[in-house]
């Protein structure tokens, strides 16, 4: 197979100096192009320092707004939070109320099975010998005899010592 390469233009120059459309442009000597370059090197550090000031403004608005908007959830995560662990701590109370009556009524079952008397026993006890000692009275006042003294209504049973 035959090799078809295209061939290469080549600069030929007119009868009056021009170009033909297929010539590259001359080269002009280094030295004319230095002010030009440097001129657009000055302007595009001026531009990119506007620019660049101008980002910064935007970054620091939007750093404020964020920084607010981060705050106000902070806030609304805090109170939500807060709520929560109230709602816990009552749950928590709740239970534990309920958990400390179950176990006093398993020890009073258990104390009374062993025949030990409980402070509920003790209390309706007393309240029975209080109720006894104003019927007595009112029979010694329908006699004509003078009452005896009665204890104070609000007596509570003492607490047991502990065991040793």
């Amino acid at each position: 197979m035959p090799n078809k390469a295209k061939p290469m233009l080549k600069a030929t120059p007119t009868a009056k100096g021009k170009r033909t459309a297929g010539t590259p442009a001359p080269v002009k000597p280094s030295h004319q192009g230095w002010p030009g370059g440097l001129e657009a090197l000055a302007k595009a550090q001026h531009e990119g320092a506007k620019v660049f000031g101008t980002l910064l403004k935007q970054g620091q608005r939007l750093e404020q707004r964020t920084r607010e908007a981060a705050a106000g959830t902070a806030a609304a995560a805090r109170g939500a939070a807060a709520a929560k662990a109230r709602e816990v701590q009552q749950m928590a109370g709740g239970t534990w109320d309920k958990l400390e009556q179950v176990f006093e009524e398993r020890v009073e079952r258990a104390l009374s099975k062993l025949g030990f008397h409980t402070q509920n026993d003790i209390q309706r006890l007393a309240d029975r010998v209080d109720e006894l000692s104003e019927a007595v009275n009112k029979l010694l006042l329908a006699r004509g005899a003078a009452p005896t003294a009665t204890a104070p209504k609000t007596r509570r049973p003492a607490k047991r010592a502990p065991k040793r």
